[in-house]
């Protein structure tokens, strides 16, 4: 697949380099822009909607993580072109598909390249497609621990449970209960029903999932109209029910 790209680099030589390199050694890459800044970057990236962005590090007026904080859902994929290697934490939490280091390496550049081809093409098969549900339904019952004993309840009654420090909050139809347990006890308690962990915050009971919304991780809408973001690494889990 083809993928569309822009460059955001405040050195001039740096972008005609990596201009010249992608147009050289990267088939399948259209280069729709270059921007030299964080503000034109910004600007270029809302307006073309690139599959991919090569990113320095350190720019005039602030980094490339002030532009991506910017951004909160994006659809693009990032590779970090930088001559400091003390950013490549920064660029994993930010979800960077590769880290290059300057003076760029050829075969690294085209290994990267290919990579976030792969990411691209898998996402539009999955997302391109009619998916099937699997036939899923939450059945059964959970107890809820209580400082007087505990509650029952219904599993397919939750809509989704949401993490609040050493506390869950778990959401039903009309009202929510705070449980004094972690987000990762329910997920392994409710782990033989068709919940689904979309985000750090957030475990889905995934019966209730109505629509996705697409982005780098995306959204999923529920029945009762209530929208959670799904993370970059947990967006796989989720669509793995629809396939």
């Amino acid at each position: 697949m083809e993928l569309k790209a822009i460059i955001v680099e405040d050195e001039a030589n740096s972008r005609e380099i990596l201009r010249n390199y992608l147009a050289k050694y990267c088939e399948g890459v259209k280069l729709l822009g270059e921007a030299a800044n964080i503000e034109q970057g910004l600007s270029l990236i809302q307006n073309q909607e690139p599959d991919l962005v090569f990113l320095d590090v350190e720019m005039p007026f602030g980094n490339a993580f002030d532009l991506l904080d910017k951004i909160p859902d994006r659809s693009f994929e990032i590779i970090f072109v930088t001559a400091y290697n003390q950013y490549a934490m920064d660029a994993l939490n930010h979800h960077a598909a590769y880290y290059l280091m300057k003076p760029i390496n050829i075969d690294e550049l085209v290994k990267a390249v290919e990579y976030v081809r792969a990411i691209k093409e898998k996402e539009n098969a999955l997302e391109g497609q009619v998916l099937k549900a699997r036939p899923i339904k939450a059945e059964g019952k959970i107890t809820l621990p209580q400082q007087d004993g505990f509650q029952v309840l219904e599993v397919g009654d939750i809509y989704f449970c949401k993490a609040d420090d050493n506390y869950t909050e778990i959401y039903l139809e009309k009202k929510k209960i705070v449980v004094s347990k972690t987000l990762k006890y329910f997920e392994d308690a409710l782990q033989p029903y068709p919940f689904a962990r979309i985000h750090k915050s957030y475990l889905v009971n995934v019966s209730e999932v109505v629509k996705y919304k697409k982005g780098k991780g995306g959204s999923v809408i529920l029945s009762n109209g209530k929208e959670l973001s799904v993370s970059a690494s947990k967006k796989a889990e989720l669509l793995s029910y629809f396939q």
